[in-house]
């Protein structure tokens, strides 16, 4: 057995094993849940506020969603800079920059519609987002343990902008 494999074989890289590099972060699991708070905190409120307020919340809920939904496009940026391969031109490139605008456009849009379409056109977003971090977690562009990180806060904030959308 080489020093590069465990008793079980797995690589290790960096010291660590196969098997914790798929684990999510601590860091991740705590600041991602916080990340959630805001969108339950808002959907509850768009239930019970009337008049003014409501309104206040729907726009709150609804641009933290689009925030969020532009930061979750960042990081696919940020993760095909850190690789070096943005000086590559060819269609693989070209749809991974690509998908990491996209979130931000259909955030900021999202903005300009009415209420219920604009929460529902996010949610959708969110959802299309977790597919398009789970195909660049197999194609190993993103850390392999991401999609359990992105699998229960999308749907928390997919059925909280859900919920807004229909309350």
């Amino acid at each position: 057995m080489t020093q590069s494999e465990n008793k079980e074989g797995s690589t290790l890289f960096g010291g660590v094993t196969t098997a914790v590099r798929s684990q999510v972060p601590p860091a991740a699991k705590w600041l991602g849940a916080s990340g959630v708070i805001p969108f339950i905190t808002l959907a509850i409120a768009v239930l019970f506020l009337e008049g003014a307020d409501q309104e206040a919340a729907y726009f709150a809920i609804a641009a933290y969603g689009a925030v969020i939904l532009s930061f979750l496009g960042g990081i696919h940026w940020g993760l095909a800079v850190a690789d070096g391969d943005q000086v590559a031109v060819d269609a693989a490139n070209f749809i991974r920059l690509g998908g990491s605008v996209v979130p931000s456009l259909i955030g900021w849009g999202a903005l300009f519609l009415s209420t219920s379409t604009g929460l529902l056109v996010l949610a959708a977003a969110f959802a299309g987002m977790l597919l398009f971090d789970w195909h660049a977690s197999r194609k190993a562009h993103a850390p392999r343990w991401y999609p359990k990180l992105r699998w229960p806060l999308t749907t928390v904030a997919v059925v909280s902008l859900v919920s807004a959308a229909v309350a």
